[in-house]
């Protein structure tokens, strides 16, 4: 990041503290105001369209009673009507929130009540039963809108469809469009501007209270040091309710006047990085696990000739990865066979993929095997880590194509301070960190101390250069019954970076030795197994198939000669089920739910330990 951090901060800063919302979204419409802003399918609205939509539902949700300072909730795909929406709150200065699609009821109830949310939206009839049995728990509620018009429940007033609240809104706006711009312009950075409720791995969730100034400072500080064009196209694929998306997918995309191109069912992700070709793209593990693992079934079904260029080139492209990020130079003579092999081979690979425009791949929200990176780096595709959290907007520490280090999260941006406590726990401060939970009866309540410090809850080391590498989460620690402690992460990862693994749960946590769970990953083994000659078999019947257990031997035996004698699985067992945010053992971001998975297989874990 150069010598000029401190600069970079103070200039990051003063835009920041210059930055809104509205004040950004009214920029791009008078700027950009024929330009596309959103496009989802066949359906493209250009900024002027995004904001004179925005000013109809800002109207229309004024009018139902949205106040300054309440929350909305928002439970829908990522449709354009989600942007609409939601910077139609942000511009009456209410706090959207947007809830997972995948919660259940009981799990809807609680984000609910806590949020104390005055106007709900909903997607259609199935959020609508799902959110029925608690509305009498909702004390606060005024008003349900919900996008598909034909779910609306007949003849109840609690409900209003999007487009009836759009037209009403549209006229309020017509008859007075200066009451819009008076709305907004009292909106300060240091406001909210959004809500997001944590994924609850290890308790309850809580409400992470964002401000404009967090939002956009966010923006300005990634952008400064890893830069992306104007109005250069992106990909908006996961749900809004992670901060991820919402960072890239709402706020970035206003600072930087984004293209967005709106994917809401992931498996269309790679086709339509074909078509979009975007330079930066952020991903969580299990999308580059996906492509690794597809990249190899692919490279199985060619002839030896072209196979073998591919790894050739591999081979070399992977010698230079692991020397630059390792800290090493990579020499005159690797740097000249590796351009002749990216020109000849890697990057028309990478071209039929939609990734050579790619300048940025970043990966965050769980850990990633460095197997994946590595193999992914052979072709050219450098998916460099970052880590985060909700509470400190995103983003927090990043890896730089032109300076990282593979198996860390990179150095912090700027503005951002680490430091360690005694047990590795990481702390942070700085102006991304949020500005805090909201509590119960409405008041957002700080969690940081009185320096301004943040306990993260996650376990780290910071080398002398400055990087940060994640070890664990403080919470999700194994200590055996020998009070040895172990990171299950890193045994998970070891196994997840095999194609046939879909998800791993190491176990041990007040047992004598280490044992695992292993889930099929259900796309992949289904290939793996077809091309090794196996008849066609459910996924369930793969998990008994002689074939796949012995291959799962030998990735267990290879891993544990990877791990200290205390880390080794022992025993492990492979599940019939597939496990999903909808069936309860993954979060919606695709972290494990290790009470849940524990509570669910308690007996078959018992069986591991009878004879210990």
């Amino acid at each position: 990041m150069g010598t000029s951090l401190a600069d970079l901060e103070a200039q990051c800063q003063s835009l920041a503290n210059k930055l809104t919302l509205p004040l950004l979204l009214k920029r791009n419409a008078d700027e950009l105001a024929d330009e596309p802003a959103l496009t989802a399918g066949d359906t493209t609205l250009t900024w002027a369209q995004i904001r004179a939509r925005t000013a109809s539902l800002c109207r229309g949700l004024g009018a139902l009673g949205l106040q300054r300072g309440e929350r909305m909730m928002i439970m829908m795909s990522s449709r354009p009507e989600h942007w609409l929406i939601d910077y139609a709150a942000a511009h009456l200065g209410a706090i959207p929130c947007t809830a997972y699609q995948t919660l259940s009821t009981e799990q809807v109830g609680y984000v609910a009540q806590h949020s104390a949310a005055t106007v709900v939206v909903l997607e259609g009839a199935e959020e609508v039963t799902r959110w029925r049995p608690i509305l009498k728990s909702l004390f606060s509620l005024k008003r349900i809108v919900v996008i598909d018009a034909a779910a609306v429940p007949a003849g109840d007033p609690l409900y209003v469809s999007f487009a009836q609240l759009e037209a009403d809104g549209a006229e309020l706006h017509a008859q007075a469009p200066q009451v819009f711009e008076d709305t907004w312009k009292p909106i300060r950075p240091e406001d909210p501007i959004a809500m997001m409720y944590t994924s609850g791995t290890t308790g309850d969730p809580k409400g992470v209270v964002l401000s404009h100034r967090n939002a956009f400072y966010e923006a300005i500080c990634v952008d400064a040091v890893v830069p992306t064009p104007m109005r250069a196209p992106s990909i908006a694929y996961l749900p809004l309710a992670h901060i991820a998306e919402r960072e890239l997918g709402l706020y970035r995309m206003l600072f930087k006047a984004l293209h967005v191109h709106v994917c809401s069912d992931p498996a269309g992700v790679v086709p339509l990085m074909a078509k979009v070709r975007p330079p930066a793209f952020f991903g969580v593990p299990r999308v580059w696990e996906k492509l690794a693992a597809g990249l190899r079934a692919k490279l199985g079904t060619l002839e030896a000739p072209r196979r073998d260029a591919i790894m050739g080139a591999h081979a070399l492209a992977l010698e230079a990865f692991r020397l630059e990020g390792s800290g090493q130079k990579v020499s005159e003579e690797l740097a000249a066979k590796v351009a002749v092999a990216e020109e000849k081979v890697l990057k028309p690979l990478r071209s039929t993929l939609g990734l050579d425009a790619l300048q940025w791949a970043s990966s965050g929200s769980a850990p990633i095997p460095v197997e994946v990176l590595e193999y992914l780096g052979g072709f050219g595709i450098r998916v460099l880590e970052v880590w985060g959290m909700s509470e400190t907007t995103g983003c927090a520490t990043i890896n730089l194509p032109t300076d990282f280090r593979v198996g860390s999260v990179g150095r912090p941006v700027p503005g951002l301070e680490l430091k360690l406590a005694a047990d590795g726990e990481i702390f942070v401060r700085g102006p991304v960190l949020f500005l805090g939970y909201l509590a119960g009866d409405g008041r957002i309540v700080s969690a940081t101390d009185e320096d301004g410090w943040l306990a993260t809850g996650d376990i780290g080391t910071i080398d002398a250069e400055g990087y940060l590498t994640i070890t664990d989460r403080k919470k999700e620690l194994i200590i055996t019954s020998s009070g040895k402690n172990i990171a299950p992460s890193r045994i998970e990862g070891f196994l997840r970076a095999h194609p046939l693994v879909g998800q791993a749960l190491a176990i041990g946590d007040g047992w004598p030795y280490v044992t695992a769970l292993i889930c099929l990953d259900a796309e992949v083994a289904p290939v793996w197994a077809k091309a090794r000659g196996l008849p066609p078999m459910s996924v369930a019947e793969l998990t008994r198939d002689p074939a796949i257990r012995s291959e799962l031997e030998a990735l267990v035996a290879s891993v544990n000669q990877r791990l200290s004698r205390a880390e080794q699985i022992k025993r492990f067992e492979v599940v019939n089920e597939t496990w999903s945010p909808a069936t309860g053992e993954l979060t919606p971001t695709l972290k494990l739910k290790r009470r849940v998975i524990l509570q669910q297989y308690a007996e078959r874990i018992a069986t591991f330990y009878e004879n210990a």
